[in-house]
């Protein structure tokens, strides 16, 4: 699996022919295309497009969508995804750090977290394997990481992981350059 930041909160997630495509900024072409907050009219041509709560099964990828709280009062969607035996969860632009228990009962056994750098207790009190911050500045990921007791995070260009290479690892934090 090869994961790409794409700025705010937007990734592109592939694996082998598959693309997902979590809030795109433009438009662009995926096998998936997820949104946290409305569907963006900028992605018309985005394979099977999910903007709200629900369960999803499209092309071997299990999606389910929870309904929580955007900055602004707006309604956000937290999704976990199961591709390839890996569990991701997109935190979305989750406002609220408190979530609701049947909430929260879905999001145990996290393998990749992608948090908005506002809800870095949240995160840690998920316990995924990694945590990769999202919507960042410097300063703001300076106290990410202090708050997720971590003096620094690997920063990649892109993650390229499997699922074997999540053995041992605790909610350790991955920066990733925006594209």
């Amino acid at each position: 699996m090869v994961i790409t930041y794409q700025g705010g909160e937007s990734f592109k997630i592939s694996q082998g022919e598959l693309s997902v495509v979590v809030n795109p900024k433009a438009k662009t072409s995926a096998d998936i295309t997820l949104f946290s907050v409305g569907k963006d009219e900028t992605s018309e041509k985005s394979g099977f497009v999910v903007n709200g709560p629900g369960e999803y099964e499209i092309k071997g990828v299990s999606v389910k969508g929870f309904t929580s709280t955007s900055e602004g009062g707006m309604i956000n969607t937290i999704y976990v995804l199961d591709v390839e035996g890996m569990n991701l969860c997109f935190l979305g632009r989750l406002a609220e750090s408190e979530l609701l228990a049947e909430t929260l009962e879905q999001l145990e056994e996290i393998d990749i977290l992608f948090a908005p750098i506002s809800q870095n207790k949240l995160a840690v009190s998920l316990e995924p394997s990694i945590i990769i911050p999202t919507g960042f500045t410097s300063e703001s990921l300076k106290k990410f990481l202090k708050d997720a007791g971590e003096d620094s995070a690997e920063t990649l260009d892109k993650l390229v992981i499997k699922k074997k290479d999540l053995e041992g690892r605790e909610g350790d934090v991955v920066v990733l350059k925006e594209e």
